[in-house]
């Protein structure tokens, strides 16, 4: 099956910093690093307004970029309850911005994410973040750590649509 070029945008969520990573799929099947950063708020902004503000910087980068879709991580496991209902506010703000522009959306957990990106599951993060190094080209691992997570949920997303031929963008 040949798909044609396509972009992802893959998406950490976070509430103080939300990582992003733009990747384009060839249509030869080959990867190509576009862009990748992060969206911080400031910690003494209300939940309100860094939520709005997270929000607008996310609909801002896809309006810059006009992906083909989205991938988001899934909040999997938090200890900290505090931390879990934060994230889950970023994330929610992410999914908000996707559907606002229109964008499929896939969903992955990190370990769905480790698998696709290493091919194991219990993958740490410096083998991840070297994975998305090479498959991308780069010479130096995407920093800050958030941006390299984003990038490989877009890598991830762009090998499961490729290996279940999921193809909602032809």
């Amino acid at each position: 099956m040949i798909v044609k070029s396509r972009v992802v945008i893959g998406i950490d969520p976070g509430f103080a910093i939300t990582g992003y990573g733009l990747v384009r799929e060839q249509e030869n099947g080959d990867l190509e690093w576009i862009s990748h950063g992060v969206v911080t708020t400031p910690s003494d902004w209300d939940e309100p307004k860094r939520l709005l503000e997270l929000y607008q910087n996310l609909c801002e980068i896809l309006n810059t970029y006009k992906p083909d879709c989205c991938a988001v991580e899934k909040l999997f496991f938090q200890k900290n309850v505090k931390t879990a209902i934060s994230v889950g506010q970023g994330r929610g703000a992410a999914l908000i911005a996707a559907a606002a522009s229109e964008l499929p959306v896939g969903e992955y957990t990190p370990l769905e994410v480790k698998q696709a990106i290493v091919g194991y599951g219990n993958a740490d993060k410096q083998q991840v973040q070297q994975m998305v190094k090479i498959l991308l080209g780069l010479s130096e691992i995407p920093q800050p750590d958030d941006a390299a997570d984003a990038l490989a949920v877009a890598i991830c997303h762009l090998h499961s649509t490729r290996r279940n031929h999921i193809s909602n963008y032809d």
